[in-house]
């Protein structure tokens, strides 16, 4: 649980940029004039919820799965059919969000067909390239176990990718939707795909690396609950002056 929280932390961050690269097919530049502190904090605390339900589901669900007799590459689809299914509406609500886009209860299952795909790819290719990864370089530490995780997360999302590139060409407005042939483009594809399997996979690996480290802070703020409190509210007191 404290992995998936460090890793939705930099997700949720990173999360406006990369919806720009996949949907508008914005440079990285002009992508990044669009951020702006105010857009990334306000998001966040739409995003860091809505991501501290997937991550834990998807790992939850793959941890089930785990116990029974399928091979890694079937509980892989398994996972993912079972993931996209429950958590499309977070999906996409934390997605339309992130732009700045309308957000009405018929369109939380908007691009059902390819997120579906995209995620069961994702999760054949994580049991795949998981076994594969462990099988050649063994990975007999901490911090080799963090690394190679990260490299598999970075794999399946660029083998994915594919249908992650179909769901971003259907979730266009239709009045700035860009042809089929424009969409495409390599450069927009490599541009958007390296970036966002980048962040994913660095996510992931490093919310494995510090979860020891983030768990003895929690025990901390645990055994000092009126200054952990006294810090939250002036925290928040702060992010809300800054957001208006």
């Amino acid at each position: 649980m404290t992995a998936a929280m460090v890793a939705a932390i930099l997700s949720a961050v990173c999360e406006p940029l990369v919806n720009r690269l996949l949907v508008k097919r914005m440079t990285v530049s002009q992508a990044y004039s669009e951020i702006t502190f105010k857009l990334v904090s306000t998001f966040f605390l739409t995003t860091f919820p809505t991501n501290m339900l997937k991550f834990p589901v998807f790992e939850m669900i793959n941890m089930a799965l785990s116990f029974t007799t399928l091979a890694g590459s079937v509980r892989g689809i398994v996972n993912g059919f079972l993931f996209c299914t429950i958590m499309l509406p977070v999906t996409n609500y934390r997605f339309r969000k992130s732009m700045g886009w309308e957000i009405k209860p018929a369109l939380l299952y908007q691009a059902y067909v390819p997120t579906v795909t995209r995620d069961i790819v994702y999760g054949w290719a994580r049991g795949v390239v998981g076994a594969a990864l462990s099988k050649s370089m063994s990975p007999d530490t901490f911090t080799m176990q963090a690394i190679v995780f990260g490299i598999t997360i970075w794999a399946a999302c660029i083998i994915s990718s594919p249908c992650n590139e179909w769901r971003g060409y259907t979730l266009q407005p239709p009045d700035r939707k860009l042809p089929f042939a424009e969409y495409f483009k390599p450069i927009n594809y490599m541009r958007s795909t390296g970036i966002g399997a980048t962040i994913m996979g660095i996510a992931l690996c490093v919310g494995m690396l510090v979860t020891p480290y983030a768990e003895k802070l929690f025990d901390i703020c645990k055994e000092n609950m009126l200054y952990t409190g006294v810090g939250l509210v002036i925290i928040i007191a702060l992010a809300s002056k800054v957001t208006k």
